[in-house]
Formats: structure tokens, sequence, C-alpha cells
């Protein structure tokens, strides 16, 4: 591959992929390259998924300002990108003075953030919203603009209006050097070929400080700071909470949260745990203890019973402590998304649209007359009406097929996620688009399922189709001529 852009934005998270549609809104030439099979493999994929009000970032700071503002752009892109968002609120729970005392803090410090509608309500008005809140909480602090979403559909959502307007995302293509001629970025190369370029974006996650050094940048690190969760089945939401539960923050971290999802799962988590390698994804019996303890001061009545999976992710964490955003010293065109951890989610529009109006300043683009708006989202079976069900699948007989019992996601959901723009190419890339495994099971009935479809659609082996990442093969075939399946 050799070929020309006016941008390259390294890393296809939320973040990237926020950059990219922002940036396709005008006549520039510009390209996503992603190390992964799919897009949202790494903080996006393992995050809380709550869109934050506000009120925690320090007043001033990036953190704070991006968040703001990337609360407010999802009020405004919810529809036209079809993003699946629910505004529950959210509260942070306090059970004893010195924690009520934090909270009149943070309320102060949100209303300096702009946040609205913060209100500290006594403890036994917001039992009368969540029920199964500990007996013991005095107070909590309500943040009505607060609201959770599906963090893998709003990066995919991104991704794929990009492509509408003519920008490429690139997959399993690692960015290994940026050159610099001098003082100017000239190029990006990869494991795939060189792209000359004139800008580049760095929203690589944990790996944004490794990023910006190939350009010349060391004035910052980032250090990964994994979480680690529990998620509950759909059964047990009426034992937990419809809304997004924090205990009092501490330092380090908005602390183990209790929160739905907007499926109608539960979550607890995650923990804070600093000094972990990059790719450190485990989960550990001594954090699985954390989690549940630290749940119980919120709910103490945890449906142990009901989880369904544990799992973890990686924050990227800067050296500053805040998001590092803007052009770098060290080379004209390099532009850093670097640092971008809690409220990364939130602020990802806020982002794009900071980072957009540089290169947009500096290239004197033009916004595309053939724009083409948002994101068509594809039909979700077992949110249809009897009408619409009877109709997809009088349009096509495989609507007609549950594959996924659990989650109730159809053979026609599966193959239109699979041939979307930034279509799945691996088992967890359709779990991701549709959900197919999320369920009760896991995967153990529609897991073989979804990898005859892959194989079928994608034209390739079984033995050839993966889990996620890229040597992640489901079976291992020794007579597979690609000789690495594992």
């Amino acid at each position: 591959m050799k070929k020309k852009a006016d941008v390259v934005v390294i890393g296809g998270g939320i973040t990237g992929t926020a950059v990219l549609a922002a940036l396709a809104r005008y006549d520039l030439e510009c390209v996503l390259v992603e190390r992964e099979p799919d897009i949202s493999m790494g903080t996006t994929k393992a995050n809380s998924a709550v869109l934050h009000a506000g009120f925690d970032a320090p007043t001033g700071s990036m953190k704070a300002k991006m968040n703001a503002r990337g609360n407010e752009m999802y009020h405004e892109l919810a529809d036209e990108f079809g993003l699946d968002i629910k505004w529950t609120g959210s509260y942070v729970c306090a059970s004893d003075d010195e924690g009520v005392k934090t909270l009149e803090e943070l309320k102060a410090r949100g209303e300096a953030n702009g946040v609205k509608g913060l209100e500290i309500i006594a403890g036994d008005k917001v039992r009368d919203k969540e029920p199964n809140l500990s007996k013991d909480i005095k107070a909590a602090l309500w943040a009505p603009t607060a609201g959770i979403c599906w963090p893998f559909g709003m990066a995919i959502a991104f991704a794929e209006n990009a492509i509408a307007n003519g920008a490429e995302v690139v997959r399993e293509c690692e960015a290994t050097g940026i050159r610099v001629e001098d003082g100017k970025v000239t190029a990006v190369e990869t494991t795939q070929g060189d792209i000359e370029t004139r800008f580049v974006v760095d929203a690589a996650g944990v790996y944004a400080d490794a990023v910006a050094a190939m350009a010349g940048d060391k004035s910052f690190t980032i250090n990964p700071r994994k979480g680690e969760y529990i998620l509950f089945d759909k059964t047990a939401k009426d034992s937990l909470v419809s809304s997004v539960v924090f205990p009092v923050p501490t330092k380090t971290s908005k602390g183990i949260l209790v929160c739905a999802t907007t499926h109608g799962n539960v979550f607890i988590g995650p923990n804070a745990q600093d000094d972990c390698g990059r790719e450190d994804v485990s989960v550990t019996p001594a954090g699985m203890d954390e989690i549940i303890a630290g749940a119980k001061r919120l709910v103490p009545n945890i449906p142990m019973g009901a989880s369904i999976t544990e799992f973890a992710g990686l924050r990227a964490v800067s050296s500053t402590g805040d998001f590092i955003l803007g052009e770098s010293d060290a080379a004209d065109g390099l532009l850093l998304a670097a640092g971008i951890q809690s409220p990364g989610l939130t602020s990802a529009p806020a982002i794009a649209e900071y980072l957009t109006d540089i290169i947009v300043k500096k290239t004197g683009a033009k916004e595309r007359t053939n724009y083409v708006k948002g994101h068509k989202a594809a039909p979700v079976f077992r949110e249809a009406s009897d009408e619409e069900k009877a109709a997809l699948i009088a349009k096509d007989a495989r609507y007609g097929r549950v594959i996924c019992r659990c989650e109730t996601i159809t053979e026609g959901e599966i193959v239109e996620a699979i041939h979307g723009l930034c279509g799945a190419t691996t088992v967890d890339g359709v779990k991701r688009r549709t959900r197919a495994g999320m369920g009760r099971c896991q995967g153990g009935f529609c897991g073989p399922r979804v990898i005859e479809i892959l194989s079928r659609e994608l034209g390739k082996r079984v033995p050839e189709i993966r889990k996620d990442g890229v040597k992640s093969y489901m079976y291992y075939d020794k007579s597979y001529d690609g000789g690495d399946a594992k």
C-alpha cells in the first residue's frame, strides 16, 4: 500500500473514529489506521460506558472543557448518528459527613464547569429512585445530564459516517514510524506501506506516547491503568440499579460504581490498578474481591449468582494528569489526542471538534457540498414490532432465523454486520455490532454458528476465523497454510 492523504489518524477507538468523522465533513482526504482487525478494541471496548455530566474534572482543565462540550454534543448527535444513549442521570453517594462535604465541592466545581441541574438530595429521596441502595447513604449528588451509552456502536457509527464521506479505515495496519523532514510531518510508515501526509492525529490510546516519540515528541508518558468489571445477567436488574451510581471519588478514580447498561444488564467496577502492562487485561481473584466489596457499600445485596462474565480494560493515564490535546512542538503537523482516560468517552466529539478546527484553519479546507449526514443504524430484530419483523423476514428470510437465543439476534443481523461499511471480520466484531454472544451463555450456543456465518460470508476457511485479535484463531488446523493458527 502506498497512499497519499491530507490527514492520517492513528488509532481506531472512540477518539480516533470521532476525529475521522469530524474531518470527513470537510474536503480533506483522510485515512485511519488501526493495528487490530477491528476498531474499538482498546479502551473503547472495556469501559464503564458512562457519559459523564462534567463535575469531576478540575475547572479549567482540558478534561473539564472537553467533558462539558462533549456531553452537550452527544445530546445533539444522538439522533443524527442513531446512537444508543439513555440519559439516566447519575448519583454520587456519600455515607458520612465528610462525604457530604465532598458532594458540595463536586457540585460547586460542576457548576463552575457549566454543568446544569446539579442537586444534592437526601438519602431517602435517592432510595425512592434506586430502592436497592444502602440504608447508610446519607445524601447524593444528582446530575440529570449524565447518561449511559453503547461505546462500540458509537465508534462504528462515526467510522461508517466517515467512510460514507470518502474517508478510509485500514485495519491490521500498524503505524511503525512517522517521517519528519525539515521539522514537518511528511509520511506515516505502516506495516502495509507508507502513507504520505501533511498531518497526523495521534489517538493511539495507551501507545500514544510511543507514537508521538516516532515524530520526536517525548514530552509526556502514558501509564496504563487497569480496571476490572463484573457483568450481570438482565434478570438481576431489579435487584440492582437503573441508572449510574458512584461512590465519593478518590484521587485516582471515580470509584467502584454500580451501573446499568443500555441493554438491560448491570455491571459493577472498575477498580484502579497502576503499573500494569500495556496489554494486561487479565482479571484476578483479588480484583474481583475488591470490586464486590466496593459495590456492596452502595448496593448491599449484590446477586452474585447472576454474574455472567468478568473483564478488564486499560486507561491511558498521562504524566500531566490531563488530556494532552493540540499541536505538538516537536513536529509541524503532529496533533496529539493523548492521555484520553475518563471522561474520554464523553469528550470524544469535543476532542474531534477541537483538533479538526486546528487542521481546517491550517489547510483552509471547505465543508463538503455533498456531505452525507449521520449514520443509518441496522435493523434490530428484537426491538421491532410484529409488523416490522414480518416485513424484515419477507425481504430477507435470514431475519427469520435466530442465531443467538439469549439476545434474539438473527442471521440477517449478523450478515448485515459483516457487510457494513466497516464490517465485522471476527467473532467479537459480530458481538460488538449485534450483541450475539453477549447474553447469559456468553456465546456457548451461538458461537459456532457465528463462526460458520463469518466463514461463508467472508469466503474463508473456518480455521482462518478469529475471535478478536490478529492471531486469536478459534480453531487450530495444522494443514492451514497460514501456519500460525493458535
